[in-house]
């Protein structure tokens, strides 16, 4: 069965830091994509950073130079470390993974996901 749990969110006041996590098990996790997500009530979910399985990475334009994906294959563990976060990141993140497409990228939809970890930032 494939589990993919987040933790560590919580509140923060803006310009602070917070690092949410995630810890996968159920599947084999080589040959995935493995990605944060994040919906506010009432809007699509977004694309904060994804890390392909060769490890290079991609950001949102909102969270370039504050967000850092990570991951840790020996764990199955994935990271977000949030920094300078603002208001506007308040949101729910989820964790979600996605099969390695055969050209070597990230697919556009997403296999597996989490139940999602709520972060709120304030003013």
């Amino acid at each position: 069965q494939v589990q993919l749990v987040e933790s560590g969110g919580g509140s923060v006041q803006a310009g602070g830091s917070l690092r949410v996590s995630c810890a996968a098990s159920g599947y084999t996790w080589s040959g995935y994509c493995m990605g944060w997500f994040r919906q506010v009530p009432g809007k699509a979910r977004e694309v904060v950073a994804i890390i392909n399985e060769d490890g290079s990475t991609n950001y949102a334009d909102s969270v370039k130079g504050r967000f850092t994906i990570s991951k840790d294959n020996a764990k199955k563990t994935l990271d977000l470390q949030m920094d300078s976060v603002k208001p506007e990141d308040t949101s729910a993140y989820y964790c979600a993974a996605g099969h390695v497409s055969p050209y070597g990228s990230c697919p556009p939809r997403y296999n597996y996901w989490g139940r999602g970890t709520q972060v709120t930032v304030s003013s």
